[in-house]
């Protein structure tokens, strides 16, 4: 079976959890449960030659994620976020600054594999620094045949009106959280006034195909130009929401490059998110082993 070469670009990280060190980083969560979902999910990303860059490595290789394409900065040391978790499972962040994702660099293996990736998701955070937002906007570039996914992820002061419009131009699809909207909304000088609104402002706008809103536990809206879908969630007992939003944007992008119909991206997306959201970290191994693929479990095992 000739599977789709899905990206995840920008930052792979340790995710500095009260339980201990968990390999993270929106991108590498991306591409980890593209994989699971039965697309090939490559990270393209840069760590530190220092012991977290080869544990990460390591971790990736074991994990079924090729690093062919993962950089290794001799100056700079790998990203770590340190990971607070409320009564209610909630993540709150406090991200290293800088380090070797900052400094991406634009090389002729990341131009083949940007014109050969049928999807590319990318978010934000990675853009904080000139070097990587030029290698990124780079390969969105490049990959001219490729769905462009913009996962937004506002933390803490790492993003502006400029990265967010300039993103949103690039993209065909948009996700970003309830709590995000009004802020994004405002920052591109757009009127919010519900969501189903905005969403249509943002299509309307930045010339996209599709936007996602999500809602927690709350389920998501999907909004392309002739359609809308809502989904209520799923209910589950939280262990910590770390990469459930990732999960959910690999499930809809795996659907969306299906050919599926909104509410069918809309129950996978939610029902891979909730699971994500179920485990403990961003990269959760299924119940029968790294080698088992949720592309051949039904929705209902998956949750």
């Amino acid at each position: 079976m000739n599977r789709r070469v899905i990206a995840g670009l920008g930052e792979v990280l340790w995710d500095l959890l009260p339980r201990g060190a968990s390999l993270g980083g929106a991108p590498a969560n991306f591409a980890y449960m593209t994989l699971l979902l039965g697309d090939r999910g490559v990270v393209a990303s840069r760590v530190g030659r220092d012991s977290r860059g080869q544990q990460a490595l390591d971790r990736m290789q074991q994990l079924g994620l090729g690093v062919d394409h993962v950089q290794v900065d001799t100056e700079h040391a790998t990203g770590t976020v340190n990971v607070e978790i409320d009564p209610k499972g909630q993540a709150r962040f406090e991200i290293a600054d800088p380090v070797a994702w900052d400094f991406m660099d634009w090389t002729p293996d990341w131009q083949k594999l940007a014109k050969g990736a049928d999807a590319v998701c990318f978010g934000s955070l990675a853009q904080r620094s000139a070097t990587s937002r030029s290698t990124i906007r780079n390969f969105l570039e490049a990959a001219s045949e490729a769905v462009k996914v913009f996962d937004v992820n506002l933390r803490q002061s790492y993003y502006s009106a400029e990265i967010l419009s300039e993103s949103m131009k690039l993209a065909d699809i948009v996700k970003v959280n309830d709590e995000e909207l009004p802020k994004i909304m405002t920052l591109c000088e757009l009127p919010h006034r519900d969501e189903w609104s905005s969403a249509r402002s943002l299509l309307v706008a930045f010339d996209l195909r599709l936007v996602c809103i999500t809602r927690g536990a709350r389920g998501s809206l999907l909004v392309e130009q002739d359609f809308m879908d809502e989904h209520p969630g799923f209910r589950v007992k939280v262990v910590d929401t770390v990469g459930s939003g990732d999960a959910f944007t690999a499930a809809l992008t795996h659907e969306y490059l299906k050919g599926s119909s909104l509410d069918s991206i809309n129950e996978t997306a939610n029902r891979v998110g909730a699971w994500v959201a179920s485990q403990s970290g961003g990269m959760p191994v299924p119940a029968g082993g790294l080698g088992q693929s949720l592309s051949g479990m039904t929705l209902t095992e998956i949750l």
